[in-house]
């Protein structure tokens, strides 16, 4: 049997093991769960509680649980359970020894000897700690890891020539960044800076403060004093609330009888935005970004040096933080290693490497392309129908499931018509028409609606999309199958050849909400209007504008009775008409309708 050598992320939050399995490096762990939460405790009757078991009772019995013992790694002190006292290294011990008993049980052997990472910033003293940490568990440490080598390890950053990259890392409880240099098997860390006080939990906090007073301002109850249980449970309600927020615009928290006054249970009912979310954190994750210059100006380094962003630990998920770090450093950061797992699976790749394999780096299931909708947006100074915003970004770790939302483009729009494209530009018919659908029969409103549109890609390619009324919650959906197959050079040729004769035609979106071909129902001419789904709301279109399109549509229909002269002048009448409207230009327009209706007297005459 081969040596089995594990890596470790000992983890100030939550700590996972990786080792070499099934021909390659995996996270190993209970099917429900690859992360143990990094608690320690003792139940009120002395039994032993090691991760999530422990994490459940803390807030309920905080004198018989610890967390976030990685603080105090390398510090002469020592923390009470109960009246038992410990030192840090034996409570990590606690910890290491459940996540090689893990990997026994999944592996079928024991865990002998582990790589387990450290942040860059541990003095000597901290990794002793550590090591004795290890060895405490019954485990042989071979090497202790930097955590930003681990990283870029996983993300396979050690092919080819030198590189240099940010490891920007947000866990639960502390941030660090590193700038460091990759090249061949050799990792160097060039400068680090980051706060051991600031992570997830902190954003937890922030929401938890958020239900806590609309709670109090509804019925007059503090939840937060005097009220241990309820607080527990708001708390764990922030925390799912944070995950959500992090692919949903929306997140809702609903929790029952959280107090009792005479006699009649209290609940919260409350929807909580992303955007409100992201303005609660945004000070907090400004911060890091104070980090992110320290660490490049110590490493002598400018943005436009680094050849790669590297995101690690759950917070980063929270797409504020990607936006800030481009508009920081002008690079889209890399998140197609689970930012969870990243550094267990880089302990893992080092481990295995020890252990005699030749192992590169994690292999992961990853969407090669993009997926969104094209909206009515601004290009140029000009509406446009075809704007392009990715939902699911290329090289997202798959499964993924995202939701944006997209507002309705005009007064009184009651359908919706979806277009899924495939590609990276920002112009829509520059990419691949993947499917399309409508939603119709949405409610009739004076100012925008609310439309969210949901994605959903599986490891087999299959694409689910939903769009949902958020309001009424009215629905409809496709599904799009091999949506990750490769598409040929014809393929995307046919696919723009039918987007650029529809552009021709329908342009600026009024009829695509209209009648169908062979549909005699007259609809108000306010439902008739808008784009598929608008992040803008445009000015309500001209009267002017939507006959000039029905008469467009009029002629496509009389197409076949014109002859190949008349044809040609009829579609350069529906570009001039469309352009007319695109500029505004009144004027051309008229003349231009005012010729097209000429053509058409004279067609339908014969």
């Amino acid at each position: 049997m081969d040596e089995l050598v594990v890596g470790i992320d000992l983890g100030t939050t939550n700590s996972e093991i990786a080792a070499f399995a099934d021909g390659q490096v995996r996270v190993l762990g209970p099917a429900s769960s690859k992360i143990l939460p990094s608690c320690v405790g003792f139940s009120p009757s002395g039994e032993l509680l090691v991760g999530q078991a422990a994490r459940n009772q803390q807030a309920l019995y905080p004198e018989l649980t610890v967390r976030s013992i990685k603080r105090k790694m390398g510090q002469a002190e020592t923390v009470s359970l109960g009246e038992k006292k410990f030192t840090p290294q034996e409570i990590s011990a606690l910890i290491l020894r459940e996540l090689a008993e893990w990997a026994r049980r999944q592996l079928g052997q024991p865990a002998r000897k582990a790589v387990i990472t450290v942040p860059a910033y541990f003095s000597d003293a901290q990794r002793n700690a550590t090591r004795e940490a290890g060895m405490l568990a019954g485990l042989e440490v071979v090497r202790i890891l930097n955590e930003p080598t681990a990283a870029s390890l996983a993300y396979g950053f050690a092919e080819g020539r030198r590189h240099t990259a940010m490891v920007y890392d947000l866990g639960g409880g502390t941030f660090d960044v590193s700038i460091v240099t990759v090249e061949g098997d050799v990792t160097e860390v060039l400068s680090s800076h980051g706060n051991n006080h600031l992570g997830g939990d902190d954003f937890d906090d922030l929401l938890l403060e958020r239900l806590a007073r609309s709670f109090q301002k509804e019925h007059g109850i503090d939840i937060r004093q005097g009220y241990p249980v309820a607080r527990a449970r708001l708390w764990w309600a922030a925390e799912e609330a944070k995950k959500k927020l992090s692919f949903e615009p929306y997140a809702r928290v609903r929790e029952e009888a959280l107090a009792v006054r005479n006699g009649q249970p209290l609940h919260l009912d409350l929807e909580v935005s992303r955007d409100e979310y992201e303005e609660m954190i945004r000070p907090l994750v400004e911060a890091t970004l104070d980090s992110v210059s320290h660490a490049l100006r110590d490493a002598g380094k400018a943005p436009g040096d680094l050849d790669a962003i590297l995101l690690v630990g759950g917070s980063t998920r929270t797409p504020l933080v990607s936006r800030l770090l481009v508009e920081r450093a002008g690079l889209e950061p890399r998140q197609d290693v689970h930012p969870d797992l990243c550094v267990a699976l880089g302990a893992g790749v080092l481990a295995t490497r020890l252990a005699g394999r030749d192992v590169e780096r994690v292999l992961v299931d990853v969407s090669p392309y993009s997926f969104g909708p094209s909206y009515l947006g601004e290009r140029g100074g000009f509406s446009y129908p075809y704007c392009y915003q990715p939902i699911i970004h290329r090289n997202t770790p798959l499964p993924v499931t995202r939701t944006e939302r997209y507002m309705t483009s005009v007064p009184n729009q009651t359908i919706v018509e979806i277009k899924i494209f495939q590609g990276e530009d920002e112009d829509a018919l520059k990419n691949v028409l993947v499917g399309d659908f409508r939603v119709e029969g949405l409610r009739a409103m004076a100012g925008p609606n609310e439309v969210l549109c949901r994605m959903s890609l599986d490891v087999d390619g299959i694409l689910h999309v939903t769009a949902i009324e958020k309001d009424t919650g009215k629905s409809k959906h496709i599904t799009i199958a091999n949506a990750l197959q490769a598409k040929s050079e014809a393929d995307i040729a046919a696919a723009r050849a039918r987007l650029q004769e529809m552009f021709a035609s329908r342009a600026m979106g009024d009829d695509l909400f209209g009648e169908e071909e062979g549909e005699e129902e007259e609809a108000p001419e306010a439902e008739q209007s808008g784009e598929a789904i608008s992040k803008v709301v445009p000015i309500a279109s001209h009267p002017a504008h939507v006959a000039a399109r029905r008469l467009i549509e009029r002629s496509r229909g009389l197409f076949e009775r014109m002859h190949g002269d008349d044809v040609e002048e009829a579609i350069s009448l529906h570009e001039r008409i469309e352009a007319a409207i695109a500029v505004q230009d009144q004027r051309d327009l008229k003349q231009a309708t005012e010729a097209l209706k000429e053509l058409l007297f004279f067609v339908e005459g014969n």
